[in-house]
């Protein structure tokens, strides 16, 4: 697990794209702070890049580098969460412009998977994490469900939990508003 750790978080300090396991589905990933890199992901995806993606964090401690101000609902639910659960803040802040919705929120998940909670806290940054198809499509639920279109315009493919055949979920989905307004995305 380690060398993969090395590897991808090389390309990502390089602007690279990266096809890897999180504590969901397969994701693409890059520097959340590289525009750049952002914009490829976008491409790849064939998506509007007025449909903001979310990223991941390594700890609830790094939040607020990320977000202007965070709600005081937002420590409990990150605690008490039984699954993966993406929470959409508002006032986004240090992120490439691109990646931010246009009401300038940011969807973030702090990952407690191995693999992805390791690589954040190496690569040091906020990590893009959107899943692996082409917009419109469903999602991967193994790796084996990835389409050879979407691994062929990646910089790295993580040479890590490729054979789970455990189909996976989506996280989550919570939005948080001012005076602690809460909206489920997705359940």
């Amino acid at each position: 697990m380690i060398e993969e750790i090395k590897k991808a978080v090389e390309v990502l300090r390089q602007g690279g794209i990266i096809l890897y396991p999180t504590d969901t589905i397969w994701g693409l990933g890059c520097d959340a702070t590289n525009e750049t890199a952002v914009r490829k992901i976008y491409s790849i995806k064939k998506r509007e890049d007025s449909k903001s993606m979310l990223v991941l964090l390594d700890s609830s401690g790094k939040l607020q580098n990320y977000v202007d101000e965070i709600p005081d609902m937002a420590w409990d639910l990150i605690e008490y969460a039984g699954k993966p659960l993406t929470i959409i803040y508002p006032q986004a802040k240090n992120l490439a412009p691109n990646l931010v919705a246009q009401d300038n929120s940011i969807g973030i998940r702090i990952t407690n998977e191995a693999f992805s909670k390791k690589l954040c806290e190496v690569f040091k940054n906020p990590i893009v994490s959107t899943s692996a198809n082409v917009s419109k499509q469903p999602s991967p639920a193994t790796f084996a469900d990835i389409s050879e279109e979407i691994i062929s315009q990646v910089d790295y493919v993580v040479n890590f939990r490729q054979n789970d055949s455990q189909p996976a979920k989506p996280s989550s989905i919570i939005k948080l508003g001012k005076g602690n307004l809460i909206q489920i995305i997705r359940e």
